[in-house]
């Protein structure tokens, strides 16, 4: 496959084993550059990051994604796309995610191949059982509790779904949506494999506090240690 930079073999290869998928939004971050809000958390142990910033054009997406991917390889971190196939392709990113009006899984795989990692935003059990169908490699379940950034996808869905999801889905299921630190052994306890956040830990004063909170919180609910930072 080409692109600017190599795959990776990142350390956190596997998405069950990740405990903490950090979501980009720029303007959370309370006008601090996001950038050096993303490598303090990477610098905490964020094993992973999804480029999500909407609004931005070819170009603007391109680069922002350039300067995290050398950041992420540095720090043996993986860089996930959302939506943009082209950009994620392009720089050789460690994978995309998709949307429900993103490309079919099917026909990105025909395009990325297998060494790059698809995962799948889902807010429903019907939506659940369509990435499974369509070969992706995890999935993001939510909003699990109420959260502005995620209200536009309906209200929450509560973490009884997460037995109901784990049930019928072998693949990493990531709860998302209103995650704290204390809700993580509710989320872990009903099925999830990890949490992803974006307000969590880029509104925070100190983000790679908040990164290692959702980390060990994680860790601790799965009755692992954590290591790294």
């Amino acid at each position: 496959m080409s692109g600017k930079f190599q795959i990776s073999n990142f350390k956190f290869q596997i998405p069950q084993k990740w405990g903490l998928y950090l979501v980009t939004d720029r303007h959370q971050t309370g006008g601090r550059d996001m950038v050096e809000v993303l490598g303090q958390a990477v610098a905490a142990g964020a094993p992973a990051i999804q480029l999500r910033e909407k609004g931005l054009d070819t170009v603007e997406m391109y680069r922002l994604a350039e300067t995290l991917l050398a950041m992420t390889r540095q720090a043996g971190a993986a860089l996930l796309i959302n939506d943009r196939v082209d950009v994620a392709m392009a720089l050789g990113a460690d994978g995309v995610h998709l949307t429900r009006k993103s490309l079919p899984p099917r026909e990105v795989r025909s395009l990325v191949g297998s060494r790059m990692l698809i995962g799948i935003s889902c807010h429903g059990l019907e939506d659940i059982r369509e990435a499974v169908d369509g070969g992706v490699d995890f999935v993001v379940l939510g909003p699990i509790y109420a959260t502005l950034s995620k209200a536009s996808y309906g209200p929450p869905i509560a973490p009884g779904i997460l037995r109901e999801a784990r049930r019928i889905c072998p693949l990493p299921i990531l709860a998302i949506g209103g995650i704290k630190a204390a809700r993580v052994p509710e989320v872990v306890g009903a099925g999830a494999d990890g949490v992803a956040a974006i307000s969590e830990v880029l509104t925070a004063p100190d983000p790679g506090a908040a990164t290692r909170e959702l980390l060990d919180a994680v860790a601790a609910a799965r009755g692992v240690e954590r290591s790294g930072n």
